[in-house]
């Protein structure tokens, strides 16, 4: 073996790579507000009356859950492409990652919906409060703390998915700054050595982040 480790190089780019950092971070972030928006009206639509919303929220579950992120960003970056609906590399990331997202949570929602009692909406409503009031005030914050824990997994998840934006030529994010240095330098074990200790340091800040939160909004 004569390959000889250059740490230095990384580290002189490590500024580089923790504002890549930061993007991997915003792209995380924005996936999960509104992979959480469209969960809530898909966990919502499961349980309609209606034949066509629960085909529609079935579909987007099965389809999120049973096929590849990878494939799922291609299809917004390449796919609406090619039907005159151009997205550039960042958004196409971000739907295809909110696409998971959405469908994964859904089911957790659906689940935590069914934890919340029903007679939590009755004495609501018996409160005064109207269907939309009830459910915004009452039912969704039970869900909420029902589902936090496996929320936050799926945080970590979308964090890691973010990497697959350097197939859409993503080149801003922790992952393609850290191709582009390599390319550069052919460093290659050193760059991603520490831009994977970077995403693990990510994840378990974003972990602990959780449990405090959790202590916080569960203690009582």
């Amino acid at each position: 073996m004569h390959y000889t480790f250059q740490w230095r190089v990384a580290f002189n780019a490590l500024p580089d790579m923790l504002w890549g950092a930061l993007v991997t971070l915003e792209v995380a972030v924005l996936s999960m507000v509104l992979g959480v928006f469209f969960a809530v009206v898909l966990a919502l639509g499961s349980s309609s009356q209606y034949r066509a919303f629960r085909g529609a929220a079935a579909t987007w579950v099965e389809l999120a859950r049973n096929t590849p992120a990878l494939f799922q960003i291609y299809m917004a970056y390449f796919g609406l492409g090619s039907i005159g609906i151009q997205l550039d590399s960042f958004p196409a990331l971000l739907a295809g990652i909110t696409f998971n997202n959405a469908g994964y949570l859904a089911e957790t929602f659906r689940g935590g919906l069914r934890a919340v009692p029903p007679t939590q909406m009755r004495a609501a409503r018996s409160l005064g409060m109207g269907p939309v009031q009830a459910f915004r005030l009452i039912v969704l914050p039970q869900m909420f703390r029902v589902v936090f824990y496996p929320m936050t997994n799926q945080m970590v998840w979308a964090i890691l998915m973010t990497s697959l934006g350097v197939i859409v030529g993503l080149n801003n994010d922790l992952t393609g700054v850290t191709q582009d240095l390599n390319v550069k330098s052919f460093r290659t074990f050193e760059f991603f050595a520490v831009a994977a200790v970077i995403y693990y340091l990510i994840a378990k800040l974003v972990t602990l982040s959780a449990r405090l939160m959790a202590y916080r909004l569960f203690r009582y």
